[in-house]
């Protein structure tokens, strides 16, 4: 069976680590590469191997030798390539969050349904095994009926500043949590209230508390504060929990089992999602593009998570954006 010919379009720091992850994937070619900025182009090219390089992804998508995309862009560049590369048959790998509006994310879900080529958003935490098997439990009933849920994705300040400038943290972090809610228990949000704190008068709050209402009466709480101190010695504070009528559970990635404390201070390289492993991008990440590529091979639709399961995660947190800004609850 040969490999899959797989490109990237969008060459920032996550486009990178998807070269990097499908670089080490053996059932996949890493077969060309776009971005509009020809020095990172080559860059990346160079350092990868790739021989083909395209500043227009047009140009990329009418190569009939080329298999699949991951679309790597800014989240509100995501929908125009994606819905290029499914009218041109590829199959599409989206990062999430899936699209920046409720119209973009339904023409997607929409040209997905007609497509001959797969389609898949990028929910990479449905691949940490901590999460997949916290979810088998709940969903086999260990904990009883779900009444309370609270999760935190917290990040250091240091990292924070330009990306607030682009996305609010709640649809930008905030939606991994929120589609881990709704995996975990089948619910579904109906109302949202939220306030956030703009302490560096940037377009989008530092800290934001979201309180959901969820259809099967249970309440959902999501904390992102993009203000924590500290460099290296903290990555990202991660942390889930669930409890139910007859038990809960607790998912922990604050502080992986990785110590390395250097002239710099303590530091926890990341073990969970992209580590590097003698030399080749292991983890989730690559995991998940690995099932993305199998699928692909065998024929067989991506049944992990769904576009319209991607769509009702960005909903629910452009809701809790809008609540944020408004003040207003917010009904779904």
């Amino acid at each position: 069976m040969r490999k899959v010919r797989w490109g990237v379009i969008g060459l920032g720091w996550f486009g990178e680590h998807h070269c990097a992850a499908l670089s080490g994937i053996p059932n996949v070619e890493l077969h060309s590469l776009c971005t509009r900025t020809e020095e990172r182009l080559a860059e990346l090219a160079g350092r990868f191997g790739v021989p083909r390089t395209f500043t227009d992804y047009h140009e990329m998508l009418a190569d009939p030798d080329l298999d699949a995309v991951s679309i790597t862009t800014h989240w509100r560049d995501h929908a125009t390539p994606a819905l290029a590369a499914l009218a041109a048959g590829k199959h599409v790998f989206c990062e999430k969050p899936m699209a920046s509006t409720i119209e973009e994310c339904q023409a997607m879900v929409g040209a997905a349904r007609e497509a001959d080529g797969h389609f898949m958003v990028g929910h990479i935490c449905r691949f940490n095994p901590r999460y997949a098997l916290a979810q088998r439990e709940i969903r086999e009933g260990k904990i009883g009926r779900v009444v309370s849920m609270y999760a935190r994705r917290n990040i250091p300040g240091t990292r924070s500043a330009v990306t607030l400038r682009k996305i609010g943290p709640i649809v930008a972090d905030g939606v991994h949590d929120m589609d881990l809610m709704m995996w975990m228990t089948g619910a579904r949000p109906v109302s949202v209230y939220a306030r956030g704190v703009f302490e560096r008068n940037l377009p989008n709050p530092d800290v934001a508390w979201s309180m959901f209402e969820f259809d099967n009466g249970a309440i959902g709480v999501l904390e992102n504060a993009w203000f924590l101190m500290g460099h290296g010695a903290v990555r990202i504070d991660e942390r889930l929990e669930i409890i139910g009528t007859e038990g809960s559970a607790h998912v922990q990635e604050s502080a992986p089992s990785l110590l390395v404390i250097d002239r710099d201070g303590p530091a926890f390289p990341d073990t969970t999602y992209w580590p590097q492993v003698r030399g080749i991008t292991a983890g989730a990440l690559r995991d998940e593009l690995r099932y993305f590529a199998d699928c692909i091979q065998t024929g067989t639709a991506p049944d992990v998570i769904s576009p319209e399961e991607s769509m009702a995660a960005v909903t629910a947190c452009l809701a809790a954006e809008e609540s944020l800004h408004t003040g207003a609850k917010i009904d779904l």
